[in-house]
């Protein structure tokens, strides 16, 4: 029986990524080359100057690694407070900005498109 020398996972390093400018900051983004996996996964490093911004197609669950004593999240005209541990889904079509610097995860279905990052 010949073993397959193929592998089976996919592993990304994000201290080998380079990160990408967005409009939150700057992303390292993993996986958009993996048929097996439907989204993408973000590294951001969010600025102090995050824009407001919002997707038609895709849906962005956050999680806070790390945040400002005062952080917030935008979300439409909602002001949110978030901390380190929090996470929220941002379903098509909600305007949405981090208010203070963070650092969070960031998992994208479907597959990350910078085509669909619309600023107002």
């Amino acid at each position: 029986m010949q073993e397959s020398t193929q592998k089976k996972y996919h592993l990304a390093d994000f201290s080998q990524i380079e990160g990408t400018a967005c409009p939150c900051g700057t992303a390292r983004r993993a996986f958009a080359d993996v048929a097996e996996f439907p989204g993408t996964l973000h590294v951001t490093e969010i600025s102090d100057t995050a824009e407001l911004h919002y997707h038609r197609k895709l849906t962005e669950t956050y999680y806070f690694l790390e945040c400002d004593e005062d952080a917030q999240m935008q979300l439409d005209d909602e002001l949110i407070p978030v901390h380190a541990g929090m996470s929220i889904v941002i379903p098509p079509g909600i305007r949405h900005r981090a208010i203070g610097t963070m650092k969070i995860i960031n998992i994208v279905f479907p597959k990350f498109d910078p085509e669909d990052e619309w600023l107002d």
